[in-house]
């Protein structure tokens, strides 16, 4: 099965477009099962996104969110994934924090990995080697082809045994938190949203080129993968 590519004039038709189907997937996923699971990505792109679906009329209820990764800071810095979904979906919509499930990146990020594990592990009531299945899981893409926190050459790009890891990012100094590929490629249903001239080079790459998750981490999943893109990202596709 070859991935779903979708092309859209802006980047906030194909925000609004993702975040729709989104939506769409988590209520088919409710009736069948009674609840739903969904994990979202942070960064600049899902912004709009998110913006969308604060503004649609869906019930949350049942929807269990949790975080695909997040950079190691305080939930109210700057650069804080979660203080970004906070502002711009969790706090315009009705949802219990109990459905709300954060990577607590205030602490070191290998207890921050350690606490997130188990969370989804009781949540999604796994025993000791299982896996979660999530209904929905949106990820990005970055300009060289990362996706969640498995950036080029991550040794954890390889690892299919895992749920959470902490993971050091060199090139950016940071420490941060991330869902692994495992996770990535058991998800129900996989959306990718890109958008930006910035992406088009490696987003060819991804689509185009011979897989090779190690050097292009978002081809994790390719095949299962429905891709939202504005015509900016889609240029030299």
């Amino acid at each position: 099965m070859d991935p779903k590519i979708l092309i859209f004039d802006t980047a906030v038709e194909a925000a609004e477009a993702c975040g729709d189907r989104i939506l769409e997937l988590l209520a088919g996923a409710r009736i069948a099962r009674g609840v739903t699971s969904l994990a979202v990505s942070g960064g600049s792109t899902p912004r709009l996104m998110f913006q969308s679906m604060a503004m649609r009329p869906f019930d949350w209820t049942g929807v269990e969110l949790f975080q695909v990764d997040e950079r190691g800071v305080p939930p109210d810095h700057e650069l804080s994934n979660f203080r970004m979904i906070r502002e711009t979906l969790l706090g315009k919509i009705r949802i219990a924090d109990g459905q709300v499930h954060r990577m607590r990146a205030e602490l070191s990020a290998a207890e921050a990995a350690h606490a997130y594990e188990e969370e989804i592990r009781r949540v999604f009531d796994l025993g000791p080697a299982g896996i979660p299945v999530f209904d929905v899981i949106q990820r990005g893409m970055g300009p060289d082809g990362h996706t969640a926190s498995l950036f080029p050459g991550e040794p954890l790009i390889a690892n299919r045994t895992g749920i959470v890891a902490a993971v050091h990012v060199e090139k950016m100094k940071q420490d941060r938190i991330t869902l692994l590929p495992a996770v990535l490629e058991r998800a129900r249903h996989t959306l990718c949203l890109v958008s930006g001239h910035d992406k088009a080079a490696a987003l060819r790459e991804v689509l185009r080129g011979k897989v090779n998750p190690m050097a292009w981490p978002s081809q994790i999943a390719l095949d299962a993968s429905a891709w939202y893109i504005d015509k900016a990202a889609a240029s030299q596709l």
